[in-house]
C-alpha cells in the first residue's frame, strides 16, 4: 500500500499549513487551526490514518476519506483555499478536512491561503490513481 506524509510547519488563527509528500511529489496543505480535535473547528490529530477513495454526497464526486479519525467522521482531502477560524473573522472552505494547493500566499487581510487548489487536487488524483494509502500526519 502506498503512503504519504503530511508535515505541518505553521499554525495560527489563519489556518494550519503543511506539506504533503506522496510518492516523491509535494503538495501544500491547509487545515483548520488546532482546537483540541473539536468537530468542525479543528485540524486532524497527529497520527497515522488509512485513506480510501469514496463517493462524497456533499461534493458529488469520489474523494479521499481518512478512516478512524478519533471522534470524527467524513474527513476528506479536497479543493479549497482558506482554512481560518471563522469565529475570529477569517475565511474558511473547510469544516475539519484537508485542503490541497500548489503554494501558500497571504490574502489581502493578512490571512494565509492555498493557491491553485484545483490544479493541485487534479495532480494528486492523477498520482494517487484512486488507490488506498496510509497517511502519516506529523
Amino acid at each position: 500500500m502506498n503512503s504519504a506524509t503530511l508535515t505541518r510547519f505553521e499554525s495560527s488563527d489563519s489556518g494550519t499549513f503543511g506539506r504533503l509528500r506522496y510518492n516523491g511529489t509535494v503538495f501544500y496543505t491547509a487545515e483548520l487551526p488546532d482546537r483540541d480535535n473539536q468537530s468542525n473547528i479543528s485540524c486532524i490529530p497527529v497520527g497515522v490514518y488509512k485513506v480510501i477513495w469514496t463517493f462524497s454526497s456533499r461534493f458529488k464526486r469520489i474523494l479521499p476519506e481518512l478512516l478512524n479519525v478519533p471522534h470524527r467522521s467524513s474527513i476528506r482531502i479536497h479543493i479549497g483555499n482558506y482554512a481560518g477560524d471563522t469565529s475570529k473573522g477569517y475565511k474558511s472552505d473547510v469544516e475539519g478536512c484537508i485542503l490541497l494547493g500548489e503554494g501558500i500566499k497571504s490574502y489581502t487581510n493578512g490571512q494565509q491561503m492555498l493557491t491553485e487548489s484545483r490544479i493541485a487536487f487534479e495532480r494528486f488524483e492523477k498520482y494517487a490513481g484512486h488507490e488506498d494509502f496510509m497517511l502519516d500526519i506529523k
